[in-house]
């Protein structure tokens, strides 16, 4: 017997997990699926019934909020309090979960708890937060299943503040934990932390050619670099930098300023020592470090000793209280570049009185001098940012009302409409970026609807694609966009190109006499023509089937609706309708799983609907392109029929389509696009299309594509979860 310690493996290869490779890593160019399956059922631990909104209306939140309250100076040795106060700490947890969100494409935020799981626990940007979360966990252990992760986490920053003397604006629970990192968020295609930004830009000096769906400046961070562009100092650049990137997040400028000076008005930043010598983050530390990470040997490694930016101080004299320090501060003083002890570059003053520098987080009697990063910086010399940061240093009634309205946008943007808010302290005011959407009405004559809309001639095609087209604006990501409200008729919607606007003003033109006579929304008169024309052609495949529907869609007015909001709602590619604005550097399939995900669908929904709406005639522009049929308009399986038929030769063109030729006759028999081919080339969705084409399978796929329609016409009806 061998004395080796280091014997061989005693696993199977296939489950090592470290060394064994994936599909992917064999087929870099192989359609990876995996998006479209993140966050199966077998990941979490709560039970398939499992209500979450159920579980809260047994919450005490008078008694969670009074034992957050309690935590805000309960001062742990382990990981001591500055100035024996948590706010700051709590507040940049909050902030930077809620912070990762981007308008592009609506995902990040805090609306999941994804901080607790790689990438977000170990960016560098978020050095320390893991302290934060586990001086949260007793709490979170004591309520258990009746407060997510989510929610407390936001509650945390937001009770920070309260505590500290700000009267908030409000908070809202309903923010549902995941329990694996979210892989559909692309945070950029650097592969190294804190990479130069210049390969964010097509030009760094335009912030505005920053990639889409990109918001933050670098690789790990929630906004811009303190130190500067590419950590240069210059506050000017750096401005246009802040601008950029907080509009990408939704905000506008007075909501940035807000949110600067509120967020840097408490708290400070940590550099006072060698930030090389910190250990590695969470995701690589050793198991006995039990899922913290940046152990720091410099001395106590903790208090005054601790190291997460690199910059070190304090913003304001009095950093747990809520007050105008930070304006006062900004511009009571002249400012000049110093390093840390850390060798971050930050902005001190030149002279200021011993009175006005902030105590020493230990010791009391030491007054430590105060900081500005460069954003901090920009807040001053920036002319739009100065008169705004003025306004609020002379009215501290009107800056404290602004951050707190922007600190419950931050916090809450990713969380959809009112109807997913939950608890005592829900504001009553109706916010445009909530898009709200007035009251729907649900008890009326729905088969006097369908039966006046069957009549009214439109073909199904029509009323199939005006349906689709309205619903399939939904995203998971934030919960925004949806057939509710029948935006599809404002501005901006109705005149995008993907809506076809002449066909759809014509569409419209005979519906909305119907919703008018019965006195219901055009949202639900939309969703219930679709629903007309997926049972007619049901009927033409000879399958007698009643597509599911529930009434109470509300319709929403131009006052109700932001439309530079909605502007990145627009698609540039829907592969259910087999169109593409234009050629894209990314794959036509790859958009399509984008696209999928984020309306919430599976692999086999995706696979259905595709099938389905391509013998619909959906196409774009009436195109032939993947309508493997003869009969047009009948919910038939013949897509998929055609597309596993071996007696048909598929070959490339010049244009990017493709032709089948029959293989007997040598004759062009239909055209495609890469969106159709995909489902017979990728081994996983040949699978599904194998599956629909069986001919035990025709009635199985009406109904299946029925099931599909209704989950995205219901997508955003959060009424009936």
């Amino acid at each position: 017997m061998s004395n080796s310690k280091e014997g061989k493996c005693p696993v199977m290869h296939g489950g090592n997990t470290t060394s064994n490779k994936s599909v992917v890593d064999w087929w870099p160019k192989a359609l990876n699926l995996d998006i479209l399956h993140q966050h199966d059922t077998k990941t979490n631990p709560l039970k398939p019934n499992f209500n979450y909104r159920e579980e809260l209306k047994k919450l005490d939140v008078k008694a969670l909020k009074k034992d957050v309250h309690h935590l805000m100076t309960d001062s742990q040795e382990w990981w001591p309090a500055d100035w024996g106060h948590y706010g700051g700490l709590m507040i940049r947890m909050a902030w930077h979960s809620a912070g990762t969100y981007r308008t592009a494409d609506g995902r990040g935020g805090g609306g999941t708890g994804n901080q607790r799981f790689a990438p977000l626990n170990s960016w560098p940007d978020n050095v320390n937060l893991d302290k934060a979360r586990r001086l949260l966990w007793p709490i979170k252990k004591k309520y258990g299943n009746k407060v997510s992760w989510a929610d407390l986490i936001i509650l945390a920053g937001t009770i920070a503040y309260e505590n500290m003397g700000l009267k908030t604006f409000g908070f809202a629970f309903g923010r549902e934990d995941i329990w694996h990192p979210e892989q559909d968020i692309y945070w950029g295609a650097e592969k190294e932390w804190l990479a130069p930004s210049d390969s964010r830009y097509e030009n760094l000096e335009n912030p505005s050619t920053m990639d889409n769906p990109l918001a933050a400046v670098q690789m790990g961070l929630i906004y811009v670099n303190p130190e500067g562009v590419n950590g240069k100092p210059d506050p000017l650049k750096t401005a246009e930098q802040v601008r950029e990137t907080f509009k990408r997040m939704a905000m506008n400028d007075e909501e940035t300023v807000a949110l600067t000076a509120g967020g840097h008005t408490v708290g400070k930043t940590h550099g006072n020592g060698d930030a090389s010598i910190l250990g590695p983050d969470p995701e690589s530390a050793g198991v006995e470090e039990q899922g913290l990470g940046w152990s720091n040997p410099n001395k106590s490694g903790k208090g005054r000793y601790t190291v997460t930016s690199g910059l070190e101080g304090a913003w304001t004299t009095h950093p747990t209280k809520w007050d105008n320090g930070f304006f006062e501060m900004l511009f009571k003083h002249e400012w000049e570049l110093q390093k840390s002890p850390a060798g971050a570059w930050q902005w001190e003053p030149k002279a200021i009185k011993k009175e006005d520098k902030p105590v020493d987080v230990e010791d009391f009697s030491i007054h430590q001098n105060p900081m500005m990063t460069d954003a901090d910086m920009a807040m001053k010399v920036d002319p739009i940012y100065k008169e705004i940061s003025l306004k609020f240093m002379n009215n501290f009634d009107a800056f404290s009302d602004a951050f707190g309205r922007a600190w419950f946008k931050l916090t809450h943007r990713d969380m959809g409409p009112k109807s997913c808010y939950f608890g005592p302290d829900v504001p009553e005011e109706d916010l445009i970026w909530q898009d709200p959407i007035s009251e729907g009405k649900n008890n009326y004559d729905i088969e006097a609807v369908k039966e006046k809309i069957a009549n009214a001639g439109l073909s199904i095609s029509e009323m199939v694609s005006t349906a689709w087209d309205s619903a399939r604006t939904f995203r998971g990501s934030d919960k925004r966009g949806g057939a509710n409200g029948a935006r599809i008729r404002l501005s901006p919607q109705k005149d995008w190109e993907g809506n076809e606007p002449e066909k759809l003003a014509k569409v419209l033109q005979v519906l909305e006499p119907i919703a008018a006579e019965f006195e219901i929304s055009i949202a639900d008169t939309i969703v219930l023509a679709g629903n007309v024309g997926i049972e007619q052609a049901a009927k033409n495949a000879g399958i007698s089937v009643a597509v599911p529907f529930s009434p109470g869609r509300g319709d929403a007015t131009d006052e109700m609706t932001d439309v530079e909001s909605f502007e990145p709602l627009e698609p540039v590619a829907d592969g259910y309708r087999n169109w593409l604005k234009k050629d894209y550097i990314v794959s036509p399939e790859e958009l399509l799983l984008d696209r999928t995900q984020l309306m919430g669908l599976t692999a086999p929904e995706m696979t259905i609907l595709i099938g389905g709406m391509r013998v619909l005639g959906t196409n774009y522009g009436e195109a032939k392109h993947g309508v493997f049929t003869d009969a047009v308009g009948t919910l038939s399986n013949d897509f998929f029929v055609n597309l596993t038929d071996m007696g048909f030769a598929w070959e490339p063109t010049e244009n990017g389509l493709y032709n089948i030729r029959s293989k007997k006759t040598g004759a062009i028999k239909f055209t495609a696009t890469r969106i159709d081919l995909v489902f017979g080339s990728n081994s996983i969705l040949r699978s599904y299309a194998e599956f629909y084409a069986q001919d035990d399978n025709k009635e199985r796929f009406v109904n299946d594509f029925v099931n599909a329609w209704v989950k995205v016409m219901n997508a955003d009806r959060f009424d009936l979860k």
